[in-house]
């Protein structure tokens, strides 16, 4: 028995120097190829990769340094959508109390969104025949995320956070162009709409410009059309939200009714459920979407504290959920927008094989962004169907983390964070790549 105890002994120490010694080399040649390359050079990088089926620290380096993620915020956003909100989002909280039905918006982002055909909340809205009443009084937060660039507000990725959202909180314009003869003079016809239609102040610019454009003041809707070159052309631009102010002016429209504000609290209220919870997940992840990742911590915050706010939410769920994460995270926002926002990779990577365990691989295969596809579009193409990652970009920062199935049946999990690179985010995203396949290929 002695002898067995020796031999078990002798073969545990001897597999675990081999195995530090194949990370050590693994670590020696990632310093050799990828600190060195031209494109991460003068850049903050950290990587942290870990082998699922053998149960193996490949490599770290860096990997408990924080880094702005970018996008990859999105991911701890996912996270809690997927635990907290169910196989069906909850599109809206209702009451009725003496002849008004009361109804309590819940944050959901898909409501009358043009991703969708069908929209049960606001079928169920148009069958009502009694007076409407709307509480938003579970609105804490603000429409602007902590440290978001303020003069991103026109951008269609900077649309502004509410209790009730409604067409995504955008506009989107339309220029289009037409030329008719009449008696050999060709003239040419523009039409200028929006989707939908508003009835809010629209002016036309006298001079034209190179490109079609639409201008707001920040805190107004108010808007100015300069009709440019383009024979059609579309904009999306968010809308000022003004709490749920403006939702409840394009409702209006739209339901033909009208709609009063309550201070009075449903009691013991009916959900009423929109669309299937993967179903705006996975635009999440595929096209990076900010809106619903911003929306979705908002109706966990709804869910679990019966209130909107973020910053509350997050606290909650760093001290619960991730209290064994590796290191403490700074979470600011859902999307990532916000640059105080301060991950590692070794969290991520904790973070994924959380995911993994908790909802299974084959769900995340469906949410998840593969070679080719969603934001890794002309990247890892040859890798369809082995890798499945969440990339993020802001500039001076590339961020990919995510599942990649190797040549030798190895599940890995990865993340690997660039900051303050100063050349193009594509040679970036170019080196990050090159060390993906030799993953893929070596282990």
């Amino acid at each position: 028995m002695k002898q067995f105890i020796t031999y078990l002994l002798t073969v545990t120490v001897v597999c675990c120097l081999m195995s530090c010694a194949s990370t050590g080399k693994i670590l020696k040649s990632f310093k050799q190829q990828y600190v060195t390359d031209s494109a991460l050079l003068h850049a903050h990088i950290g990587v942290s990769v870990f082998n699922i089926t053998a149960q193996q620290q490949l490599l770290q380096y860096n990997s408990s340094r924080y880094f702005v993620p970018a996008s990859n915020a999105k991911l701890p956003t996912l996270y809690a959508g997927l635990k907290y909100l169910g196989t069906q989002l909850p599109g809206l909280l209702t009451h009725e109390k003496g002849d008004t039905i009361i109804i309590t918006p819940t944050g959901d982002p898909t409501f009358l969104h043009s991703d969708y055909t069908k929209h049960p909340v606001f079928e169920y809205l148009k069958s009502l025949n009694k007076p409407i009443a709307v509480n938003s009084n579970n609105w804490k937060t603000d429409a602007l995320g902590n440290g978001w660039t303020w003069n991103d507000y026109l951008s269609y990725y900077s649309a502004e956070r509410s209790p009730m959202p409604i067409y995504g909180n955008c506009i989107k314009w339309i220029q289009q162009k037409t030329i008719e003869t009449k008696e050999g003079i060709k003239d040419t016809a523009v039409l200028l709409m929006s989707e939908p239609e508003i009835n809010w102040p629209v002016t036309f610019a006298t001079e034209k410009a190179r490109n079609f454009d639409v201008y707001r003041p920040r805190t107004e809707n108010i808007y100015t059309i300069r009709e440019g070159r383009e024979m059609k052309a579309e904009v999306e631009i968010p809308f000022f939200t003004n709490g749920i102010q403006s939702t409840l002016e394009l409702l209006k429209d739209s339901l033909r009714k009208e709609i009063s504000i309550t201070t009075t609290i449903p009691s013991n209220p009916t959900i009423i459920y929109s669309q299937q919870a993967d179903s705006m997940f996975k635009p999440l992840l595929y096209r990076s979407d900010n809106f619903y990742a911003e929306q979705t911590l908002l109706m966990v915050s709804q869910q679990l504290l019966g209130y909107m706010d973020e910053q509350r939410v997050m606290d909650s769920i760093i001290k619960t959920d991730f209290k064994n994460m590796p290191h403490r995270p700074r979470w600011a926002d859902g999307s990532g927008l916000s640059r105080y926002n301060l991950f590692t990779p070794d969290d991520f990577v904790w973070l994924l094989l959380k995911m993994k365990e908790e909802f299974g691989m084959e769900r995340l295969k469906t949410i998840f962004s593969t070679g080719n596809t969603g934001t890794l579009r002309n990247y890892y193409k040859e890798e369809a169907g082995f890798i499945y990652a969440k990339t993020g970009t802001l500039s001076g920062v590339v961020a990919l983390s995510g599942y990649l199935y190797t040549d030798k049946k190895n599940l890995l999990v990865f993340s690997f964070l660039v900051n303050n690179h100063n050349t193009s985010s594509t040679a970036v995203r170019r080196a990050v790549e090159r060390f993906i396949k030799e993953l893929k290929t070596k282990y």
